[in-house]
């Protein structure tokens, strides 16, 4: 009987983590990484035009972001944690069809207010996410609580260095480490290699400050280290894209990876779709470290 109770038990707690965080599984994987598209990307379209240009790029996930146009003949709809059941199930049939996941969610504000706080993390669970994506250091106290909860990861994002604002430090690998160090494993860094650029840092050392803390992962190949620097094909510019693939996968990294291609706005797939051409052959090249 003691035995049952224990298997009960443990298939109990399964499902409880199934309705929760759920693992992105190994069939989203390109390149030994769970690639795919912050819908950002694709901002100048719908959440359903977005989904759509994802899996005709060749991905396999999608990380949405708050206030994307519903759909071409609701674009006064927007998609993001307040919409309604319905709009829900329609995004999750859109991503059934065209056989992509969802897997994350921001850059989103954190409320430090429980009750607003908590809709944010009970949208995230009724799209089965890996995480939500943050710069809510002020909340980090109810995010900590409904992490845990939850069993929904939270990354804190970096944007590029502002000159002209000192009080904005999340450029900065060190100081997001110092956030997220003393909390729970499952809150750490967005790592947004494309602002690592722009502010003038190195992407593969920014990775290797926050080792072991890196949740998520905003993939960005840059054309020269600059504040003006833009988005390009990986493998084109200096990011140094093998280099990051080898440090994530040296850290055992199990988020997503999400290209943001911020350039040529209104006709990326082709550039996405290269991106992920690179990450594929260069992942899963023989010898490369699992």
């Amino acid at each position: 009987m003691k035995i049952h109770i224990a298997i009960i038990a443990a298939v109990l707690g399964c499902a409880r983590l199934t309705a929760f965080a759920t693992p992105i599984p190994e069939s989203c994987l390109t390149g030994g990484l769970a690639l795919g598209c912050q819908a950002w990307t694709f901002k100048e379209f719908s959440v359903m035009e977005a989904i759509d240009k994802t899996a005709a790029a060749g991905a396999r996930v999608i990380e949405f972001y708050p206030g994307q146009k519903f759909s071409p003949d609701q674009p006064d709809l927007k998609f993001d944690h307040n919409a309604t059941d319905e709009m829900i199930a329609a995004v999750k049939a859109r991503l059934a069809k065209d056989g992509i996941r969802a897997v994350n969610y921001g850059v989103v504000g954190i409320p430090k207010d429980e009750a607003g706080a908590r809709k944010i993390f009970e949208f995230a669970k009724k799209l089965e996410l890996y995480g939500i994506t943050t710069e809510s250091v002020d909340a980090i106290d109810t995010i900590e609580k409904l992490v845990k909860e939850y069993d929904i990861r939270v990354g804190f994002h970096d944007h590029q260095r502002q000159p002209d604002n000192p009080g904005y430090k999340m450029w900065d690998p060190n100081y997001v480490l110092g956030v997220v160090k003393d909390r729970d494993a499952r809150i750490g860094s967005c790592a947004d290699v494309g602002h690592w650029v722009q502010s003038g840092l190195k992407p593969v050392d920014c990775l290797k400050i926050l080792d072991g803390r890196i949740i998520s992962v905003h993939l960005h190949e840059m054309n020269e280290f600059s504040p003006t620097a833009h988005d390009v094909p990986a493998g084109t510019g200096v990011s140094n894209i093998a280099g990051i693939i080898d440090e994530l996968k040296r850290q055992n990294f199990a988020g997503n990876v999400s290209i943001e291609y911020e350039y040529n706005w209104k006709n990326s797939v082709t550039d996405v779709a290269q991106c992920i051409g690179f990450v594929r052959g260069y992942g899963a090249r023989p010898g490369l470290t699992p």
